[in-house]
């Protein structure tokens, strides 16, 4: 066994000397006529097993409990395959850091996560919506292009075939296809250089007698225009240039531009489900406080935590955090004062989930009432903010609509609408819900069965805080003075519908 090492990631602080002089002394320590599953030395443990011509080592220290580590290891191996088809040195060099990725959701500040091979495999994916919205508008932007381009390609060959049946030649035409005289030239680059700005037509050379389309072109913002209003109409959401509104689509909060040394995410992501007639089947709620240093005279620092909540959340520390001073004084901070947190690194330090069948605490309730009809049915889709301290923004109201049957009659209307032929999907769209704005109502009529028009989902993102913990204070850990820190505040939506 030649003991090099191929990838190599430490979860606690050690140096680069240390770590390589414990690598270089286990192959010594193996004892191959036997059947290990680990191996000691006066400080520190071994936990290793085999992948064919590799071993996957774990290092710990020797009071660490050793069935922990042997189930961490056993995760750790079945993260390998995932990304590498062969277990081999080369294909685990080529994704090297796709595995540090995957290790990293495993094991953070030296202690193991308690997820599954499933969750690895969700959080390091990072599948993205709007990326996906994004590649289907260019991938349409271009298909449209090619085609404009084929026709006017086609136009300009019939131009050309009909100036030679009449015996004339086509102006802008000098001999033969595609090579234009430069007078032409000069007229079509000024006419497009002066049509964005001119109110009015402007003047232009004499051209000669006889079928001249060919060389006429359209005005290119019209063109962008009528085909960006194509999309719109097919239920396509634009991401519009400098200037304008941001996209409806996007349902993620800006990040803040300037931050602190010291800066702190606040996150929260429902997940609810309701029946038509009523009745909460399900609302959770699952928020964390995360941590960033960059500085590392503040890596020594406690938070102090205000919670407002009277919900009935159920709060979890992480590990090395000091639970008895947060249970008593509120406060979060190191179980050993003297170390600071990393640097550089998002650590979750508080986590809290909320689970909840009391109808009171729905956020926004929808009610969805279809009634047939002689045409069909008539729906009547109506929201109330039931939680007024919270500001919901860019909610959108999707319901389903019967496939081939059109486009709704739209009746009473609170905000906005669009309709998505593609996905026959209606969606209700309100900017902002809040305690002035707390009711609206819908009203549309369309060929259907009751039956169709659900489920209904909803989204929306909010800068405020459903549970009502938030940070009150940071201090450093000697003396308690104050430090200056940033923080941000997200409730999202992860799944949030109407059966």
């Amino acid at each position: 066994m030649a003991g090099k090492a191929i990838v190599s990631r430490q979860f606690v602080e050690m140096t680069r000397t240390r770590v390589e002089g414990l690598l270089a002394a286990f192959p010594k320590l193996m004892n191959t006529g036997k059947q290990h599953t680990f191996v000691e030395t006066e400080s520190v443990r071994y936990v290793y097993q085999p992948l064919e011509k590799l071993y996957m080592v774990l290092v710990t220290t020797k009071n660490s409990n050793i069935l922990e580590d042997l189930e961490t290891l056993r995760l750790f191996s079945r993260v390998i395959p995932e990304y590498c088809r062969v277990l081999e040195e080369g294909e685990v060099s080529d994704h090297c850091f796709d595995l540090i990725f995957a290790f990293d959701e495993i094991v953070a500040l030296g202690y193991r996560e308690n997820v599954n091979l499933a969750q690895i495999r969700t959080f390091t994916e990072m599948d993205s919506h709007e990326e996906k919205v994004f590649r289907a508008v260019r991938e349409t932007q271009e298909r449209e292009a090619k085609a404009e381009m084929r026709r006017k390609a086609k136009e300009l060959q019939q131009a050309r075939r009909d100036a030679d049946r009449s015996g004339k030649k086509s102006p802008g035409f000098s001999g033969g296809f595609g090579s234009m005289s430069s007078s032409s030239n000069a007229t079509i680059i000024t006419d497009t250089l002066m049509e964005p700005e001119k109110p009015k037509a402007s003047p232009v050379p004499a051209r000669a007698s006889g079928p001249s389309k060919a060389l006429k072109l359209s005005a290119r913002g019209k063109e962008v225009d009528d085909f960006v209003d194509k999309l719109k109409s097919e239920g396509q959401v634009i991401m519009p240039s400098s200037g304008k509104r941001p996209s409806e689509a996007s349902k993620a909060l800006p990040p803040p531009v300037n931050t602190e040394s010291v800066h702190l995410r606040c996150e929260e992501k429902i997940s609810l489900t309701c029946g038509r007639d009523g009745g909460l089947q399900n609302l959770e709620v699952l928020g964390m406080i995360t941590l960033r240093v960059a500085d590392d005279k503040n890596g020594r620092i406690r938070l102090t935590i205000n919670n407002g909540d009277k919900k009935g959340v159920q709060l979890q520390t992480h590990p090395n955090v000091d639970k008895k001073l947060f249970t008593t004084d509120s406060v979060l901070g190191l179980k050993n004062p003297d170390k600071s947190f990393p640097l550089n690194n998002d650590v979750g330090v508080l986590k809290w989930r909320l689970q909840t069948t009391d109808e009171t605490l729905i956020p926004l309730t929808i009610n969805c009432w279809p009634s047939e009809s002689a045409t069909g049915c008539d729906v009547n889709i109506e929201y109330e903010l039931q939680e007024e301290a919270l500001e919901l923004n860019d909610v959108v109201i999707s319901i389903p609509i019967p496939s081939g049957v059109g486009a709704p009659v739209i009746g009473d209307l609170d905000g906005e609408y669009r309709h998505d032929s593609r996905r026959n999907v209606l969606e209700w769209c309100l900017p902002v819900v809040d305690v002035n704005n707390k009711t609206g109502s819908l009203e549309f009529s369309v060929a259907g069965q009751p039956n169709d028009f659900f489920p209904v989902n909803v989204s929306f993102v909010s800068k405020g805080n459903y549970c009502d913990i938030t940070v009150a204070k940071v201090s450093q850990v000697d003396g308690e003075v104050p430090v200056r820190f940033s923080s941000e505040t997200s409730f999202l939506v992860d799944k949030y519908e109407i059966l």
